[in-house]
């Protein structure tokens, strides 16, 4: 199949890879022209705009940081919607709020589109290995069709519902996720001050009751997990900017439906004060960062 994959970032790339490993043809356009480069030295051809992108496509894909992002790739002059066929499925995997979402498939619908909510769980690691979980946000006939190429990037596909709960759950993930790092990321800054070797910690932590994906997975304590982000500086990853996005997606959807999210603010404020310091950009992970003097940081690396 031809497939136009619209974002190359650190989920993008790797998703798009392996559509390549699994035999599809591919058309990708990113404004980093390294990773579109990267991509077409792997086989991959490319265009300079997302409407020359999607022009032959027989499936489109977007992958991209935010709503503005979103919004422009599919609404812009040179937008898929400007060149895509009608009948061509839409698949945005993008993390954003709900409303945005159905506002994109009513003008997908209007050209003759349909548009499904796929955002992921898995992270870069689930990314490169193809076993991200897909949450989608589609009608029946629409996830049937898209099915089969998700699972090319995906092990877990579910079909959460109509348009919009796709993102309705990963808002809901990710507020877990974002409150879960800051728990683990206290206990490991915590345990290692009182004495205990942190791979010690993390091995019961990941065998107990306290066992969770920030814990076993994405350890924030460098060389604990060899795979994590926290093992190579915190770099690449899921930044801490979006984490502190989604939380703000969090909010704000919480707001609408007049539901209190107590944990969920403060962990807003934890994140805001990681992009303050700089570190917005570095893997979540590294919320860890807040609770380690410059000392424990240098003994840390």
């Amino acid at each position: 199949m031809h497939i136009a994959f619209i974002g190359l970032g650190n989920m993008g790339a790797p998703m798009a890879r392996n559509l390549l490993k699994a035999g599809h043809t591919l058309t990708v356009f990113d404004l980093n022209a390294a990773a579109v480069a990267s991509l077409c030295a792997e086989g991959a051809g490319s265009a300079d705009s997302a409407r020359k992108a999607v022009a032959e496509a027989d499936f489109v894909i977007t992958m991209l940081p935010a709503a503005a992002h979103v919004r422009s790739a599919y609404l812009g002059q040179d937008g898929v919607l400007a060149g895509v066929r009608p009948g061509v499925p839409l698949v945005d995997s993008s993390t954003i709020d709900p409303a945005t979402v159905r506002e994109l498939a009513a003008a997908a619908e209007a050209r003759g589109n349909a548009l499904a909510d796929a955002p992921v769980s898995g992270g870069t690691v689930g990314a490169q290995a193809g076993t991200l979980t897909f949450m989608v946000g589609a009608s029946d006939a629409l996830f049937a069709q898209v099915r089969p190429v998700l699972a090319g990037m995906g092990r877990n596909l579910v079909h959460c519902g109509g348009t919009g709960t796709g993102q309705v759950a990963k808002i809901c993930n990710n507020l877990i996720l974002g409150i879960s790092m800051i728990g683990v990321s206290e206990a490991m800054a915590l345990g290692v001050k009182l004495g205990i070797d942190a791979n010690v910690l993390a091995g019961i932590v990941n065998t107990s009751t306290g066992r969770c994906w920030a814990s076993d997975t994405c350890n924030p304590w460098p060389g604990v997990i060899e795979t994590a982000p926290a093992s190579r500086g915190y770099s690449g990853g899921f930044g801490a900017d979006l984490m502190l996005k989604d939380l703000g997606l969090a909010a704000d959807a919480a707001r609408s439906v007049k539901q209190p999210l107590f944990l969920g603010a403060l962990a807003q404020q934890v994140y805001q004060a990681v992009s303050h310091a700089g570190d917005g950009h570095l893997d979540f992970s590294g919320v860890i960062r807040q609770y380690l003097s410059a000392a424990d940081k240098e003994h840390q690396q």
